[in-house]
């Protein structure tokens, strides 16, 4: 699959052994982004730049990585690469690529001294110019699993994932990288009770923090800073409907929201579109149960 939006490249950086790895999406010049951030736990970086209020009008590049926070080093290889790309924002001292990021946690998977790096972003940055790779164990999702609520022994594979919605010249995308405390709700059954029940009884994961599924959705739209800080909280509206239990205390569940500026639209169609891309995309990871 190829992703449908103009100048938006995908690369990731794999450590297959140590289960994990980053992606990172290179944005073409002068993308708008925000960004929604709705679980409990959250490892990120530079997303307050990306505030409707705050100065950043736009961004080169961004960073889904596993590593947690230790995985955020990754955008500082990015940062790089785009630097001598000659992208970012002027300033007296050069050009500033802006690089928001997120953070999964797959510490407890392989080996906890595999992390992303500096310079394993720039390899995946550098990627971006090759194959487009958009599912899979890979990138951010090398080490995700989802249904963590179940301990380590029933807990099922993630990974990243990718949908795309379009009406006429419009497009949206969403690159999930699936490491969810729940499990993937396919829309077909009740809420799962005993889901809900986990959360009010001690059990292995309750004070781990360890889990979190992030995301960036992409559009072909024209839209400011508040348009795509309602498309990201849409984005999570889509996680809502595709994982049970979403948002909870043990995840850190982020979306960022980029928008391209090649097409009008209302943000509310967008909005619903990037609903139904984060949905199909998640939904897309790991078998029916």
């Amino acid at each position: 699959m190829v992703i449908g939006i103009r100048g938006v490249r995908v690369g990731h950086w794999t450590d297959l052994v140590g289960e994990t790895g980053c992606s990172v999406l290179i944005l073409p010049e002068g993308t708008t982004a925000s960004y929604e951030v709705r679980g409990g736990a959250p490892a990120s970086r530079e997303l307050d730049a990306l505030a409707p209020d705050k100065a950043v009008l736009q961004v080169d590049a961004i960073v889904l990585t596993g590593g947690s926070a230790f995985g955020l080093a990754a955008a500082d290889g990015v940062m790089r690469y785009l630097e001598q790309h000659n992208r970012g924002v002027a300033t007296s001292g050069g050009k500033i690529p802006i690089v928001p990021a997120l953070a999964l946690f797959d510490l407890d998977t392989g080996s906890p001294a595999a992390r992303p790096t500096a310079e394993h972003g720039y390899a995946a940055a550098a990627a971006a110019a090759g194959d487009q790779l958009l599912c899979g164990r890979i990138g951010a999702g090398a080490g995700a699993y989802v249904a963590h609520w179940r301990g380590t022994q029933s807990r099922r594979p993630g990974g990243i994932a990718y949908a795309e919605k379009q009406l006429g010249e419009l497009v949206v995308g969403a690159l999930c990288a699936v490491n969810a405390f729940g499990d993937i709700d396919h829309g077909t059954t009740e809420i799962s009770l005993d889901a809900v029940a986990q959360l009010t009884r001690p059990f292995e994961f309750a004070d781990s923090r360890t889990h979190t599924t992030i995301g960036a959705v992409v559009t072909n739209a024209r839209l400011d800073k508040v348009g795509c800080r309602i498309v990201a909280q849409g984005a999570h509206d889509g996680l809502s409907r595709a994982l049970t239990p979403p948002h909870t205390r043990y995840d850190g569940d982020g979306f960022i929201a980029a928008a391209t500026g090649e097409t009008d639209a209302d943000v509310d169609i967008v909005r619903l579109m990037a609903l139904a891309a984060v949905t199909e995309a998640i939904r897309s990871v790991g078998p029916r149960t």
